[in-house]
């Protein structure tokens, strides 16, 4: 883990940069001293400055590449604003709850860092101050979001429910910048205590929350967006001590803490993003990027294991930004553990640790990246993960013209106690009540469940980040399950055995190997995940009709003069020879607009039609 082994005694190997660095801080040349550091010597040096002890435990300091030791700095007051935690209705943009975790895999987080990748087209960002008065050019936070954890902090609360939070904040306001720690007791529900809290509550909601800054920020030179690849940010916790620090390439800004939560016994999953330079009792400020920004997020933790971390669909600030996720979903990558994503304002997908679709006429592609064509009708699950979240389809035939092919009609989900279908890509069901939601609204339900319409796209989140989203088309849905948690085993049309893209299970448990026969596909492995009508999730959309082809359906099949024809759209539309057969199908079968569907995916892992 990391590029050099390090411990936080008196004693260290000295192996690489460390040794070249303790070699110039002794004494080494001038020259030497100067060079500009490679990006891997920088890397390591910032990792491991943060296992120097600070001078004392309480005050601010600077430290300057390739130096391993911490100079005081003056302190300077944290601002007085509220770094808002999440409430109400999850965004379909990232923030609010809305985001990607690192979670620890076992145990505590004692650190984590975050920095930005591949960055595009970053040109322009702007952010109003405290949620209030107009955007200012290069106002933002960058923070690393603990999760809420039980905290010894809540023994004055009479709120079981009392939990601690803790924030490792750089903010900048647009002409300069600070480093601190904001420490949060969410619904505290009585006085503050005494010390230094601040009482807090959003508007027309009577919680008391309480919130209170590290003793002192250091100061950070300006740094405008365009700067943010040179930027990362840590945060580390101890049983007797915690603090943040800026990195601004060869020079670290670090502000010591009070430990005011105890967040070393409680903190299991690390957010880390760029947000909207604070809130207020309306909830968290918005930072808005340029048209066509695009970056890469990488959250990484430390917690005594070396196992990639576990992916969490979930976040906790209140503070937003206007770009939403894009693929492919997180990965677990070194240096690490580590967990990074894509955002940007193209985005378009609902956030997801894992993502499976059902496309067209009809094309599985799974969560392992196995792509394989099912034309069976009825109802279906696609996807079952644990005893809480399950996603069914209904599949229709598309006889008499298309008898050996079928397409999604209707899908239904169960988050928890609560129950959504759309059927026929039109009636919505929430609980076996009607229910309407306009383009450009949502609804938010008492179960933590977000129903959010953007246009013919129906997009549906729980809590724990689980999701579908629906592209209603004419005759027809696409359907994407996306996962608030990754790895975890998923069964049905869309699961595949520990992951493994060449093999599918049916519901027994009995395996086959990709590609299935004919029989094998229907008879044994589809029919043992058809729903029966007592335990459908879409009774509500009334009955249905259940069959099988009576032999494969794929593009070779067609007719040949329509077969070019569709692949000529499909060609035009610059689809990936992976996708070519699939979506030359689906244009023959359902129209050219389904060509649209294939723009940009990634290539499957496997073709189980071949």
């Amino acid at each position: 883990m990391g590029l050099f082994a390090r411990t936080r005694g008196a004693t260290r190997r000295l192996t690489g940069v460390t040794a070249l660095a303790v070699l110039i801080a002794v004494g080494g040349s001038a020259a030497t001293a100067n060079a500009a550091p490679s990006s891997a010597s920088l890397k390591a040096w910032q990792t491991e400055i943060t296992t120097v002890p600070h001078p004392s435990a309480k005050g601010c300091f600077t430290a300057d590449y390739p130096r391993l030791a911490w100079q005081r700095s003056d302190c300077v007051s944290a601002p007085a604003i509220p770094m808002t935690p999440k409430r109400s209705i999850r965004p379909l943009v990232v923030g609010n709850g809305n985001d990607i975790s690192a979670q620890a895999p076992s145990g505590f987080i004692s650190e984590s860092s975050g920095t930005f990748e591949n960055i595009v087209n970053v040109t322009s960002e702007s952010s109003p101050i405290a949620n209030a008065g107009p955007p200012v050019a290069d106002a933002y936070t960058l923070q690393i979001n603990t999760d809420f954890f039980a905290s010894t902090a809540c023994a004055g609360s009479p709120n079981a429910g009392c939990r601690g939070w803790e924030q490792f904040v750089y903010a900048n306001n647009g002409s300069s910048g600070q480093v601190f720690i904001q420490y949060w007791l969410l619904q505290y529900n009585a006085a503050c205590p005494a010390g230094g809290w601040t009482q807090f509550s959003f508007t027309g909601d009577p919680d008391i929350y309480c919130y209170r800054n590290s003793p002192g920020a250091t100061a950070v030179p300006n740094q405008p967006i365009t700067n943010l690849g040179a930027l990362r940010l840590t945060g580390t916790v101890s049983a007797t001590s915690d603090s943040a620090t800026l990195f601004v390439g060869a020079t670290a800004y670090t502000a010591a803490g009070s430990n005011s939560v105890n967040a070393a016994a409680g903190w299991t999953k690390s957010e880390f993003n760029v947000f909207g330079y604070g809130g207020n009792s309306d909830g968290g400020g918005a930072a808005t990027f340029n048209a066509g920004a695009s970056l890469n997020v990488r959250t990484r933790i430390t917690y005594g294991g070396t196992a990639a971390p576990i992916c969490a669909a979930e976040g906790f600030t209140g503070e937003t930004n206007n770009l939403n996720f894009g693929s492919p979903a997180p990965a677990a990558t070194a240096p690490g553990p580590a967990v990074v994503f894509v955002e940007n304002t193209a985005g378009g997908a609902a956030t997801n640790c894992a993502a499976a679709s059902v496309i067209g006429d009809t094309h599985q592609h799974t969560f392992a990246g196995l792509l394989y064509d099912f034309q069976a009708s009825g109802d279906f699950v696609e996807a079952q993960a644990g005893s809480g979240f399950e996603v069914q389809t209904r599949k229709a035939s598309g006889a008499p013209t298309w008898p050996n092919a079928s397409v999604d009609r209707s899908v239904a989900t169960r988050m928890g106690s609560t129950k959504v279908a759309l059927c026929d890509g039109q009636a919505l069901v929430v609980d076996g009540r009607t229910r309407d939601v306009v383009p450009g609204g949502a609804l938010h339900l008492p179960s933590g469940v977000d129903i959010h319409r953007t246009g013919n796209v129906y997009v549906v989140t729980d809590a724990g980040g689980n999701s579908i989203r629906v592209t209603v088309n004419s005759g027809y849905i696409d359907v994407t399950v996306g996962l608030g948690t990754y790895p975890t085993p998923v069964v049905g049309l869309l699961g595949n055995p520990d992951g493994d893209p060449k093999r599918l299970a049916a519901k027994d448990g009995t395996q086959f190997a990709v590609p299935l026969s004919f029989d094998d596909l229907y008879q044994r492995f589809g029919a043992s995940w058809r729903v029966a009508p007592i335990r459908t999730l879409l009774a509500p959309c009334g009955a249905v009709s259940s069959g099988s082809p009576s032999a494969p359906f794929f593009a070779r099949d067609l007719n040949e003069d329509l077969r070019k024809r569709a692949e000529a759209t499909c060609l035009q539309y610059k689809v990936r020879q992976e996708w070519l057969d699939a979506c030359t199908l689906d244009v023959a079968v359902v129209g050219g607009r389904a060509a649209l569907t294939y723009v940009g995916l990634v290539p499957p892992v496997v073709d189980g039609n071949r």
